[in-house]
């Protein structure tokens, strides 16, 4: 016999036990026996009835899940007969029929199924003997018709909870017809449900105590699969307007689209409507009689741990009027305040609205304040449960400073590092680059551009190189006023301070963000929210980002006590190096300084932009910027897409953009941050290349953590266990596969988004073979 199946619906974890089998065969005969062996094969459990009796009376004992009629011939019983009688009665509801039917010869054509399916059976089966057959018919079966009927019997379960559940439930179509709703809903509405299921909810009566836009507002998060949640106006029957605390929750279905919108609602018991209903639906009461309002409020603020009276509250009694009144004493000063943080006043409009609020929503808005009083509001917290170690590795890694300073293990860097090139004669002009190194320059707007290409051809140079191509087409020099030989030393001077002996942090690295800048710079969008000196900004802070990095992260660096860790306290250490040797490498000598043509004003808020883009790189940061541009980019966008069907809407959409300096800043911030990890979205060989150049740098700082006795940032990246496919899927689940889409959203980004699925499938096919390198063995020997 083959053992109890487990099978899930949704969340729900359900125990199948085995299947039983009905036969329904006047005689014994090879299709009998087909069935009976087959069943036995599958170890189902079978029985054989040979009369209509019998063969009611056996299912009404059993009630099996599969039942096979033999309908080949009409004279010993009518088939049809035998399968009506049985679906006459309630436990057949949920069991496959099948009939048997006789073979069809060649020069004859197939009889329809349809009277089959009108007498009740599910299915016919072609008459067929041979065990294997018969087998897979039934397995097939159990494995679709019986699996499903399974699951809806178990959604009984979930219809008893609603009907007892004390909160109204409503269920609608996407096109808002009601299909179900519970007896709490009855109850609260003054509905039977037959008078609401099929009905559109804008046929019922409304209420016209709300917001003229409230119903469109709704509509708008809901249609966009969004929950939304709030305190809505509801007419009753009997005409009374409630007020219901609503959530709504689209229900996404079949072609991946929202087929149903389930509604909670429980009444807002605030008014004398709501107050003479609350008395029905629960024990407790709110009255709202001055006693109880000072006691509620009284328990919500002893609650709250950032009480403006420091003394612990020994007797509620005795000190809630002196408590009270320091408060309100408090609060009076802070509002007499002249400069008030706009958290500040976020906290008050949510203290004011807790004083009158039912005790279950003053409990959720401490939740809230105890949210917003935590500094990084934006940044998720990774779970400890079951947590993926190279997501914790990489999150500890890249996402924390310092972990603690070990004394005497101090780390510095080497003035003496390999920052020497091969000797190749630097252009004069753009004009006198090389015939191959030209050639290759040529394709520098496509972002398939090949930037090792271009390293290898200037013996490991790329960045003077392209930096001249890119410049000239975004009008750099003119910008400055500096003439190309200052911009050509410039470049010269930046890509000698960034170390070759580095596997990844190199000039070639800052060569690749460099190009991925100007691309997004050359999209319609961004090129339309953006001035001219935002986008001189952002090729410098390109170029700069990373200039004599040590091969070694913030966190490395702070644990090791290094110079720069103490000079920077621990801060955003390599990003605030990287800007200030920038700028002292390109004020200290003339010949390069390509700011010393501009007027003061505008140096400044150069100055400003580039330091702050330079600085988003920095990755604690990192979910601070992605959900802010969402917020305040993406978001915004999308709704006056949705409500302006204009040709010039998107026009007006950069324009809105560029009245808000805020919002350019967010863009030019997101932008060097895509630059910066682009490497999972450009094609796969590429791709490939920079993930084992990262993985070689990351290898070798974990060897030197381990030489020197330093706490290990990240164990997963060593050398002899490491596995690459695991770390690139982890980086991209966690940090660039939400910050890609927030940023193709805005600029519309296909070829990436194809390379990054594609990438990412290479990743998990490498994992899913176990295999640990870059590519399969097979490959690396071709």
């Amino acid at each position: 016999q083959s053992s109890a199946t487990e099978v899930q619906i949704g969340p729900m974890r359900l125990i199948q036990d085995p299947i039983q089998v009905l036969l329904i065969f006047a005689k014994e005969d090879n299709q009998s026996d087909g069935f009976w062996w087959a069943c036995d094969r599958a170890g189902y459990r079978c029985n054989i009835a040979r009369t209509p009796e019998s063969a009611l009376e056996c299912f009404l004992d059993k009630q099996q899940e599969i039942i096979v009629i033999d309908h080949r011939s009409s004279r010993y019983f009518d088939a049809e007969d035998i399968c009506r009688s049985i679906r006459a009665t309630k436990p057949s509801e949920h069991t496959v029929i099948l009939a048997v039917v006789p073979c069809t010869s060649a020069d004859r054509e197939e009889t329809s199924v349809l009277p089959l399916l009108n007498a009740g059976f599910d299915r016919q089966f072609m008459e067929n003997s041979s065990i294997t057959a018969c087998y897979n018919e039934l397995v097939q079966i159990e494995h679709g018709e019986v699996r499903s009927q399974f699951k809806l019997r178990a959604c009984n379960a979930v219809f008893t909870a609603l009907d007892h559940c004390q909160e109204a439930v409503e269920i609608t179509s996407e096109d808002h017809v009601i299909q179900y709703v519970n007896p709490a809903f009855e109850q609260m509405m003054g509905y039977h449900k037959g008078e609401l299921i099929g009905k559109e909810f804008t046929e019922l009566p409304k209420s016209d105590k709300n917001c003229a836009d409230l119903l469109d507002t709704i509509n708008t998060f809901i249609k966009k699969g969004k929950e939304w949640q709030g305190v809505y106006y509801a007419r009753r029957k009997s005409g009374d307007s409630i007020q219901q605390h609503v959530k709504i929750t689209p229900v996404i279905g079949q072609g991946g689209k929202i087929r149903h919108f389930v509604s909670l609602k429980r009444l807002h018991c605030t008014n004398e409507n709501n107050k003479q209903l609350c008395k029905s639906h629960c024990d407790e009461k709110y009255t709202g009689d001055n006693s109880q309002s000072e006691s509620h409020s009284f328990k919500c603020k002893n609650r709250r741990k950032d009480s403006t009276d420091a003394k612990s509250v020994t007797s509620q009694s005795s000190d809630a009027p002196s408590l009270q009144t320091r408060r309100y004493s408090s609060m009076a000063r802070i509002h007499s305040m002249t400069i008030e943080a706009p958290i500040t006043k976020v906290i008050n409009i949510i203290n004011a609205a807790q004083e009158n609020s039912p005790i279950t929503v003053a409990e959720a808005l401490d939740r809230v304040l105890e949210i917003l009083r935590t500094t990084e509001l934006y940044s998720p917290q990774l779970g400890t449960k079951d947590e993926d170690p190279h997501t914790s590795d990489l999150v500890g890694g890249l996402m924390t400073d310092g972990l603690r300073r070990l004394s005497g293990n101090e780390y510095v860097f080497s003035k003496n590092m390999n920052l020497s090139h091969s000797h190749l004669s630097v252009p004069n002009t753009i004009n006198d680059v090389p015939p191959c190194i030209a050639q290759l320059l040529d394709n520098e707007e496509s972002w398939d551009f090949n930037i090792f290409e271009l390293e290898a051809v200037t013996n490991k140079r790329p960045l003077v190189y392209l930096g001249l191509k890119v410049f000239a087409r975004f009008g750099v020099s003119e910008f400055l006023n500096c003439s190309e030989a200052t911009l050509r030393a410039w470049l010269q001077v930046i890509e000698a301070n960034y170390h070759s002996s580095n596997a990844y942090h190199n000039s070639t690295h800052a060569a690749d963000v460099l190009h991925a800048t100007a691309f997004f710079l050359g999209k319609e969008r961004v090129k339309g929210s953006l001035d001219h000196l935002d986008e001189v900004a952002a090729l410098i802070a390109a170029t700069i980002h990373d200039v004599d990095h040590p091969g070694r992260t913030n966190s490395f660096l702070c644990n090791a006590g290094s110079e720069l860790a103490v000079l920077y306290n621990d801060t955003a250490v390599l990003e605030s190096h990287h800007t200030a040797l920038a700028f002292q490498l390109t004020t200290k000598d003339s010949k390069c300084n390509i700011f010393k043509n501009i007027d003061r004003n505008h140096y400044r808020t150069l100055r400003q932009a580039i330091i702050d883009m330079v600085l988003a790189t920095e990755m604690t940061k990192h979910f601070e910027h992605v959900n802010k541009f969402v917020n305040s980019i993406n978001k915004p966008m999308a709704s006056e897409e949705t409500s302006s069907h204009s040709e010039g809407s998107d026009c007006e959409c950069t324009a809105n953009i560029k009245n808000f300096p805020d919002n350019q800043t967010l863009i030019k911030r997101m932008m060097i941050k895509c630059a910066d990890v682009a490497n999972p979205c450009r094609p796969l060989e590429l791709c490939i290349e920079w993930a084992g150049r990262i993985s070689e740098e990351y290898f070798a700082q974990t060897d030197e953590e381990k030489r020197q006795g330093l706490p290990v940032v990240m164990p997963v990246f060593d050398r002899n266990t490491c596995s690459i496919p695991k770390s690139q899927i982890s980086f991209i689940d966690y940090f660039v596969t939400d910050m890609f889409d927030a940023w193709d959203a805005f600029a519309h980004l296909p070829v990436l988004m194809q390379h990054l699925a594609s990438n990412y499938k290479h990743w998990k096919t490498l994992d899913e073979l176990k295999c640990k390198t870059l590519r399969l063995p097979s490959e690396n020997n071709n």
